[in-house]
């Protein structure tokens, strides 16, 4: 056994371990005194955020339109509009146009925090501060710029269009669902892999023929079948869905049933506009051309959706956002693909989209063609076999007709 210590020992022990602390505590201490002296300032650039933000919308307007997918004329009306319409104003430090547009470049560049700060000169946090802002500020108008179809009138695209009049007079939209790419938490990922496995959220829609939103519904997991989001937003009082009147009707694909109010195509023949479009042989027989028909028609939510993708690539490559403001986001997308859709008609997206015909990159994780068993189970719970048999009647008198007009 060890003898046991002398108060001296002891009192000469405590003194060592009191040296050596105090001793520790003053190198610590020391070091970061040092490296305080020795931070370096971080953007220190010639050209501020301000002064490049200056440049974009002074120089050529095509720089400007390949940073922030719009033209100056068109900024300047949403920045005016977001004073009126909207609490934000200028920070302390930053002016309205400049944290306007570097919301606007992070979502068209699908940027990242880091790239942002060397590109504006400001800090990791400033970056994140204007980025929560302006997408709470721009989401908050999607009652004013996403509106619900004109029911009473008849499209100019349908009207003025013999392959649709009057066969598809009473058709007031197309509705599709999407797939945006999505950043899960480990727990829950799984509820957002689509069928290919990846992570995303599922987005319903509604647009008009001239490829305006006129219905949105975000955040929804990627494992949820677009019948069952379309069927969940019908039975919701809250949903605000714009249901249309009697005898009106929405084109929907065929995921989705046929019944009143959604007109879908026939299944088992051939639909898809690149099968059409491919063949050699033409239509063959009237289901074949009703299908055809829909499908060139139903093709513009198809092109909304291209426009959309193609000018705000972050919904293809989300950053590690909260789903909150996954949903959030990809509502601001929305707003401004119909604030520019209303605001410059000459938009390149637009134009380039906008011909009837022109197919965009297909969603890997569609839901065309796979009808959902439990959503197709529900939608015919909620309505009886004689409104289906009504719907069907419908679509067959409109087969005919235009079949008859056709030979």
């Amino acid at each position: 056994m060890c003898a046991s210590r002398t108060p001296a020992e002891w009192d000469e022990t405590f003194e060592l371990f009191v040296d050596m602390t105090l001793g520790y505590m003053a190198v610590n201490m020391g070091q970061r005194y040092l490296n305080r002296i020795e931070r370096l300032p971080m953007h220190t650039s010639i050209r501020t955020g301000h002064q490049y933000m200056l440049e974009l919308l002074n120089q050529h307007p095509d720089r400007m339109f390949n940073k922030i997918r719009m033209y100056r004329p068109c900024f300047e009306m949403l920045i005016q509009v977001l004073r009126q319409q909207t609490t934000i104003q200028n920070s302390r430090y930053l002016t309205l146009e400049e944290q306007v547009m570097i919301f606007v470049y992070v979502i068209s560049q699908k940027a990242t925090n880091r790239m942002s700060m060397e590109d504006w000169q400001h800090s990791g946090s400033t970056i994140s501060v204007v980025f929560t802002r302006i997408c709470k500020a721009i989401a908050s108008l999607s009652q004013t710029f996403i509106k619900p179809p004109n029911f009473d009138a008849i499209p100019d695209e349908i009207r003025w269009n013999p392959k649709y009049y009057p066969y598809f007079q009473n058709c007031v939209g197309a509705i599709d669902g999407t797939h945006i790419a999505a950043h899960a938490p480990a727990d829950v990922a799984n509820n957002f892999r689509g069928r290919k496995s990846t992570v995303t959220s599922n987005m319903l829609a509604i647009c008009s023929f001239d490829m305006l939103f006129t219905y949105v519904v975000t955040g929804w997991e990627g494992a949820v079948h677009d019948s069952r989001v379309l069927t969940t937003q019908l039975e919701d009082p809250t949903s605000g869905f714009p249901h249309p009147p009697p005898g009106k009707y929405y084109l929907v694909d065929s995921g989705y049933s046929n019944k009143p109010g959604f007109l879908a195509p026939f299944r088992n023949v051939p639909y898809h506009l690149r099968d059409a479009l491919r063949r050699a042989g033409g239509i063959n027989g009237p289901t074949e051309l009703f299908n055809y028909r829909h499908a060139s028609l139903r093709n513009c939510i198809e092109r909304c959706f291209g426009v959309l993708k193609a000018r705000f690539p972050i919904l293809r490559y989300m950053t590690n956002f909260s789903l909150i403001r996954q949903r959030e986001i990809t509502m601001c997308c929305c707003v401004l693909h119909n604030f520019i859709r209303l605001h410059n008609r000459g938009d390149p997206l637009f134009d380039r989209y906008g011909v009837d015909g022109v197919m965009p990159p297909s969603d890997s994780d569609s839901d065309d063609d796979a009808p959902s068993s439990s959503g197709t189970a529900r939608d015919q719970g909620a309505n009886s076999r004689n409104d289906n048999n009504f719907a069907n009647d419908m679509r067959d008198r409109i087969m005919f007709e235009m079949y008859l007009n056709y030979n």
